[in-house]
Parts: structure tokens; C-alpha cells; sequence
């Protein structure tokens, strides 16, 4: 979906942004796990297919896709990459029900998984649909064995409309409205949202020795900006990744 190709939602502890090819490496290597691949019912793709699912997501104005990022990892290196930790998706299945979506949340990275980041990231996507995309009721689609994403949309208000024994899948719904779409708007009213431009689109790698030149430089700056503390302005946060961006050589 192009709608959110330049869009990066930051939060409290995660940070989207929208699903790009040079995201493809790292994804697939997600995705070579046998696990993620039970828990999501996907299956195996070559690299070349990756990219070409990317691609036709990117392209497909019936699917929203964002990339999780550790907010703390990325505020401290900008580094895109290394700070990918799972994906968040909206799938607009009814062309004749275009607010109804089908949500979904993969926490790949098993060293960021009981931290809140799905929940965070889930409620953020939600906000998103809600707000930017007209979306007023979700559905998901679970695998039975997952019990902690079973657990996790529950806790959010989902209830279970069926299950599916041959596909081994259980079916739960929410209706974004009333009481819940006023919680859900003050639970996420902390968020910053940035309309990315071209050239901020790509993350590139940065030497070392550049990147230890712009902290010396930039040290005092730096050191009245907590990056971690959630009421740093959207202000701050860009323009200092585009300063550090400015120093990024290319491959």
C-alpha cells in the first residue's frame, strides 16, 4: 500500500516504518525459521520471492505493512537493519467492506519478544487503521498453538467468532467504537508521526570513523536529548537522524 510508503510512526518503544526492499534480507531471514513459519502459517521463499512479495505488498492498495523497529536501538545507531524486530499488517480482504481489515503482528526477533513491543505495536497499527484508513472493526486470525497472540488479543477486547479444526485457526473480531475508540485514542495520543521524503526513505551504512566524528561533534546536543524518553520532540528525533544521515557513505 503506497499510502504509508513515507510514513514512520514512532512510539514509546517501537518505531514503524513502511516495509522497503532493502528490508527483504533481513525478513527472510526471519522467515527461514521453522517456528515463524507454524506461528504465521507461511511458507519457505527463496530471496528472489521475498522480493517480489515485497514488491507486490508494496504495489497491493488492499495491504498496509510496517516494519517493528527497537526504538531504542534505533535512536542510538539509526541503523534501520539492526534494529528490525518483527512486522505489523492490515489486510483488506472485502472490497465491499473496505472498513473491515484483518490484522496481524509478528514479533520475529526472540530477544525482543515479553517487552511490550507487540502489544505497543498492535495498538499503534490499530490507531493507525482507525484514524488514517477508516478502519472500524478488525479481524484475526490466529493459529491455535499461539497461545500468547491468542492471549495478547484477547486482553485487547477480541472475541473469538470461530475455529476453524482444518485449518487449525481461530477467528476473533473487535469493533472499533464507542469506549474502546476513546481509550484507544488517549492510549496512543503520545504518538509522533513523520512524513518521511525521498532521501530519508533508505537507511545507508555509515563508517565508523564518521559516526564517532558527528558524536564528538555533536556531544553537547546530544547530551540534552534523551532519545529513550518518549516526550522527546518528533523535531529532535528527525533532525538528528538526518544530521547523521548526512555522513552515511554509500555501499
Amino acid at each position: 500500500m503506497r499510502i504509508n510508503e513515507r510514513t514512520c510512526i514512532i512510539g514509546t518503544n517501537v518505531v514503524l516504518v513502511p516495509y522497503k526492499d532493502f528490508h527483504v534480507p533481513r525478513y527472510h531471514e526471519w522467515m527461514k525459521s521453522t517456528e515463524l513459519q507454524e506461528l504465521t502459517a507461511s511458507e519457505p521463499l527463496s530471496l528472489e520471492e521475498e522480493y517480489e512479495m515485497q514488491k507486490s505488498w508494496f504495489q497491493d492498495e488492499n495491504k498496509c505493512t510496517f516494519i517493528m523497529l527497537d526504538k531504542g536501538k534505533w535512536a542510538s545507531s539509526t541503523d534501520e537493519i539492526e534494529s528490525m524486530c518483527g512486522d505489523v499488517n492490515l489486510f483488506f480482504n472485502d472490497p465491499d467492506e473496505p472498513s473491515i481489515a484483518e490484522i496481524e503482528i509478528m514479533v520475529a526477533e526472540s530477544s525482543s519478544r515479553g517487552k511490550g513491543f507487540g502489544k505497543e505495536a498492535l495498538l499503534i497499527m490499530m490507531h493507525y487503521g482507525m484514524d488514517s484508513l477508516k478502519v472500524s472493526r478488525y479481524v484475526a486470525k490466529i493459529g491455535e498453538k499461539n497461545k500468547v497472540s491468542l492471549g495478547l488479543f484477547k486482553k485487547l477486547g477480541f472475541q473469538e467468532t470461530s475455529v476453524s479444526k482444518v485449518f487449525q485457526e481461530v477467528t476473533l473480531e473487535l469493533e472499533v467504537k464507542g469506549q474502546f475508540q476513546d481509550w484507544l485514542r488517549e492510549q496512543m495520543s503520545h504518538l509522533q508521526i513523520v512524513h518521511l521524503n525521498q532521501e530519508d526513505a533508505r537507511p545507508r551504512p555509515c563508517s565508523t570513523r564518521d559516526l564517532t566524528a558527528f558524536k564528538r561533534r555533536e556531544s553537547t546536543a546530544a547530551s540534552r536529548l534523551d532519545l529513550h524518553d518518549q516526550g522527546a520532540s518528533l523535531i529532535d528525533w528527525i533532525h538528528l537522524h538526518r544530521s547523521i544521515s548526512q555522513l552515511f557513505v554509500s555501499n
